[in-house]
């Protein structure tokens, strides 16, 4: 009597011609074989750039994620915390050492700390593991405990620092802050919420903030923009509810509206529409005679005095042309 069995592709029942035969069809075998094939694909392309990096002592930025394990933007964060050294070689490209990279891990163990515990005795290597005390001997040595913590409700915690429940959970849970829980609410750490949400006393001192809409509409740039300055120029900005608000003091530094507003300038397209040019031969006039440029946001303001003589002699020189 033959024997049934599950094809071990489709999944269905067959009757088998031999004690080896797995698959219910030669459909079912060919499709098996490419699919393992195409794992063995998979699996080459995933394991190429770290064979690859193990030979490399310099690493850009990606490849140093890949070997970290971690994203791109967690390793600029890094760098720009100063925890992971970086070297520039040009506006666009920087390195990381391995070295560094292993250095800047040894250099900070993780030791988990619960409260109210004594703090956890770093792990025994090999050869301490020899010269380990006798068992009925008795280590003197006194205990040290943690200091006790202070905890403050989800709800004081979200009306303190202008954040969201969600966000609290996630931040909270991202950062191993200690939570208690009593009578079904949570109690987080007052110590360690003021290192995460407190805000610095530069940015206490400052009272006008624009959010993101209010700055856009203001200076007439974009979100990208106002982000980009953001981190470029280490402009204050401060978080709540789940909108972010910027300095309007440092954000005037470098959008000028007082230059925008005055009558003294033309933007680019304010002299091309009184010339009758385009904005490309406005920027060539500019740059042929040297003309004060002021960049403004993304905008470029020129002084009018000096571009209407540049434009009157234009004129008169045409016109002396045109009467030869």
């Amino acid at each position: 009597m033959r024997k049934t069995r599950k094809c071990a592709f489709c999944g269905k029942e067959f009757t088998c011609n031999s004690g080896s035969q797995r698959y219910c069809s030669e459909h079912c075998a060919e499709a098996a074989k490419a699919q393992r094939k195409k794992k063995q694909q998979d699996f080459l392309k995933a394991v190429q750039p770290v064979i690859d990096i193990a030979s490399q002592e310099y690493l850009t930025f990606s490849k140093a994620a890949i070997l970290m394990g971690c994203s791109r933007q967690y390793v600029y964060k890094l760098v720009n915390e100063g925890k992971l050294p970086a070297s520039r070689i040009s506006s666009r490209m920087a390195f990381v050492r391995k070295a560094d990279i292993e250095k800047m891990l040894a250099g900070n163990p993780y030791h988990r700390v619960l409260p109210g515990t004594p703090t956890n005795k770093p792990c025994k290597t090999s050869s301490s593991l020899s010269s380990r005390k006798d068992k009925n001997q008795i280590d003197e040595s006194p205990m040290r405990l943690v200091e006790p913590l202070e905890y403050i409700s989800g709800e004081d915690v979200m009306a303190t620092y202008k954040v969201k429940k969600s966000w609290l959970y996630v931040s909270a849970k991202r950062n191993n802050i200690p939570v208690c829980k009593i009578a079904g609410k949570n109690y987080y750490s007052r110590k360690h919420m003021d290192a995460l949400f407190g805000v610095t006393a530069e940015i206490e001192a400052l009272t006008e903030w624009l959010t993101t809409d209010e700055a856009e509409t203001l200076y007439s740039t974009t979100k990208e923009s106002l982000r980009t300055q953001a981190y470029r120029r280490h402009i204050p900005t401060k978080r709540e509810y789940g909108k972010t608000y910027y300095s309007k003091i440092h954000l005037d530094e470098i959008y000028h509206p007082d230059l925008k507003a005055s009558d003294d300038y033309y933007t680019t397209a304010e002299a091309a529409r009184k010339y009758g040019m385009t904005k490309s031969n406005i920027c060539v006039i500019v740059k042929t005679n040297n003309l004060t440029k002021v960049k403004v946001g993304v905008q470029n303001l020129i002084v009018k005095e000096e571009l209407d003589r540049i434009m009157a002699s234009r004129l008169a020189q045409f016109g002396a042309y045109r009467l030869q």
